[in-house]
């Protein structure tokens, strides 16, 4: 039976960075929680909200406000573990939701589809479907996802763009001086009504919620690569993920190693 618990910042991080597919963690993080098993920590699950909080909840219910939900912002559950482990993970977060914050309406999270996830963990937790949206990443040629943020910074530096707040996206001839491809893909937007009456709430939702799931055949992807000028549809993931390679993504993923000089899991206990 698997239990969650609160845990500390510095845990849940390393957990994830040493076996998640992508090791940044969210900011806006309220919760870290993690999945014990037999009291053995074997899966790690974020609470908190994505990178425009009340836009995301007043797109769905513009009634409602950030105290009224809270996103998943990073699963991981040890590969040692059973199959349907991270349905059971969610199930028992909606309990340890449902006593400790109470007046919590809904959890909600997206499938990332741009890495070939439709969502078959939340739709075996019995969560509902609300469509999904195009999004962006963009791709090293050694296989690192960059949020376009990220680049966004990286570009105000480079070409000095202080009058701007994020800095501009990369044209054509900077995507091929970096070695990005820019690439999109379907995020499947999920959601789990945490009582009755949040349930009757739905029907207020400016988005129709189903059990009309999405699978692997509803998967698709738009590349376009260094030097390219136009996009490429395709079925078949255009790219392969290394989550090993971190030149653009260090600051994030070295934060809380080097404030608190932690290496590894192990050594955090030690």
């Amino acid at each position: 039976m698997i239990v969650m618990k609160v845990v500390d910042s510095r845990v849940a991080t390393l957990f994830v960075q040493e076996r998640h597919y992508s090791p940044v963690m969210p900011k806006l993080t309220k919760h870290y929680l993690g999945a014990y098993q037999d009291d053995e920590l074997v899966g790690v699950l974020t609470l908190g909200w994505g990178t425009n909080p009340m836009g995301t909840i007043k797109k769905m219910f513009p009634e409602l406000t950030t105290a009224d939900y809270f996103e998943i912002g990073k699963m991981c559950m040890d590969e040692s573990m059973p199959r349907n482990s991270e349905s059971q993970m969610q199930s028992a977060t909606i309990s340890w939701m449902k006593e400790n914050t109470p007046n919590v309406k809904y959890l909600y999270t997206w499938a990332d589809g741009i890495v070939g996830k439709p969502g078959y963990v939340y739709q075996a937790a019995n969560f509902l479907y609300g469509g999904f949206i195009w999004s962006d990443v963009y791709v090293t040629d050694k296989g690192e996802k960059v949020h376009f943020r990220t680049i966004q910074r990286k570009m105000k530096k480079v070409m000095n763009r202080m009058d701007t707040k994020y800095g501009p996206r990369p044209s054509d001839a900077h995507m091929g001086e970096l070695g990005f491809s820019r690439v999109f893909g379907k995020q499947f937007r999920y959601i789990f009504p945490l009582n009755k009456k949040a349930r009757k709430h739905l029907k207020q939702s400016t988005m129709d919620w189903t059990l009309d799931y999405p699978k692997g055949k509803d998967l698709q992807w738009k590349i376009k690569r260094p030097g390219e000028t136009s996009y490429t549809l395709t079925e078949t993931m255009p790219y392969e993920h290394r989550g090993d390679s971190v030149d653009h993504n260090s600051k994030n993923v070295n934060l809380v190693r080097d404030k608190y000089g932690t290496a590894t899991l192990d050594n955090f206990f030690t």
